[in-house]
C-alpha cells in the first residue's frame, strides 16, 4: 500500500478567471497542465455532462511528489450548488496569507497563525500562517462523513491507509498512504452527507498491476463501484487505466494506474499560456449577457 500516492482533488469551477487568480496570485500555485475537451468524459471526470469543458491542473509542483487541484470548467454552467462533503484544504504558506492581505482577498482568522479563505464557488482553504517547507505545501484534505467509524473502517481495511491521529473531541481521524504524502481527514458531521452538484473526487495512483485486485476486492465486499476498470485515452499523451469507486458516503474516489500516469501528469512548460488563451477565447459570458441571460446553474 506504501506504493500508493495521493495524487489531486477535483473542483468543478464556474469561473475561470477568477479561480485562476486565487490559485495563481493568492495561492502561489503554478498552472502545471491545461487542456481542452469538445466531449463529456467517459470516467465523468466533469461530472454528468456532455458538452465542452477543460481540465486544469495547479499545484506547488509536480503531481509525481505534490498533492495539486484538478479545475474542471463546463462550458455554460457558472456555478454550483456546494454540499457539506468537502470541509477544506489545508496549506502552509505565509506567502499565500501575505498574497491575500496584499490583493484584499477575504481572509478569516480561526486558529492560531490559522486562517480561512473560499475559493471561488465558496470552496474552503485552510492557510497556515508558517513559511512554505521545501516539500508539498498541501497538508490535507478534509471530507465530511455520517458514521467516522464505519468511513474508517472503509478507508483503512479497505483502501490500505494507515491511521495518523485521531480526535475523539474534534471527531476527526486523519490518515494517509504515508507520513510524506498529503493527508485525508475524514471528520462526523453528525448527519447525512449531501454532495450538492459541486461534488468532487478525490484521486490516488497505484501500481497498474492493482487495478483489478482493487476492483475484485470491492465487488467481494458489495462495495460501489461508478466506473469500473476503464482505459481513458489522452491523444498524444498516454493511456491511463482508472477504477472510481464511492465509499460508504458517495464520496468519489479515483484509483489510476501509476506508471501510464506519471508520463501523463508530466508538466507542460506551456500550461500558464494555453489556460490563458483558452479564457481570453471564451466567449460564453459576453453572450450570454448580450442575450440578456444567465449561465446555468448546475
Amino acid at each position: 500500500m506504501a506504493m500508493r500516492r495521493a495524487l489531486h482533488f477535483v473542483f468543478k469551477v464556474g469561473d475561470r478567471t477568477k479561480t485562476a487568480t486565487f490559485y495563481r496570485d493568492v495561492l502561489g500555485m503554478k498552472i502545471l497542465r491545461h487542456e481542452e475537451f469538445e466531449e463529456g468524459c467517459k470516467a465523468n471526470c466533469n461530472g454528468p455532462y456532455d458538452g465542452k469543458w477543460s481540465k486544469t491542473m495547479v499545484g506547488f509542483g509536480p503531481e509525481d511528489d505534490h498533492f495539486v487541484a484538478e479545475l474542471t470548467y463546463n462550458y455554460g454552467v457558472g456555478e454550483y450548488q456546494l454540499g457539506n462533503d468537502f470541509l477544506g484544504l489545508t496549506l502552509q504558506s505565509s506567502q499565500a496569507v501575505s498574497n491575500a492581505k496584499r490583493l484584499g482577498w477575504p481572509l478569516t482568522e480561526v486558529g492560531e497563525a490559522l486562517y480561512l479563505t473560499q475559493a471561488p464557488g465558496g470552496y474552503h482553504f485552510y492557510l497556515v500562517d508558517k513559511e512554505q517547507p521545501p516539500n508539498d505545501p498541501v497538508q490535507k484534505v478534509c471530507l465530511g462523513v455520517s458514521d467516522l467509524q464505519r468511513s474508517s473502517h472503509y478507508w483503512t481495511t479497505l483502501l490500505g491507509m494507515k491511521v495518523m491521529d485521531k480526535n475523539a473531541k474534534k471527531k476527526t481521524v486523519l490518515m494517509g498512504f504515508t507520513d510524506a504524502q498529503c493527508k485525508l481527514e475524514l471528520h462526523d458531521i453528525s448527519g447525512t452527507v449531501d454532495h450538492g452538484t459541486a461534488f468532487g473526487r478525490i484521486a490516488f495512483s497505484c501500481p497498474r498491476e492493482q487495478l483489478a485486485d482493487l476492483e475484485a476486492s470491492m465487488k467481494k465486499e458489495n462495495q460501489k463501484i461508478l466506473t469500473p476498470l476503464v482505459s481513458l485515452d489522452t491523444p498524444g499523451k498516454a493511456t491511463v487505466e482508472v477504477v472510481i469507486l464511492a465509499d460508504p458516503d458517495g464520496h468519489e474516489i479515483c484509483f489510476v494506474g501509476d506508471e501510464a500516469f506519471r508520463q501523463l501528469s508530466t508538466v507542460d512548460p506551456k500550461g500558464n499560456e494555453l489556460l490563458d488563451k483558452a479564457m481570453a477565447e471564451d466567449k460564453s459570458d459576453e453572450w450570454f449577457a448580450k442575450h440578456n441571460r444567465q449561465k446555468a446553474a448546475a
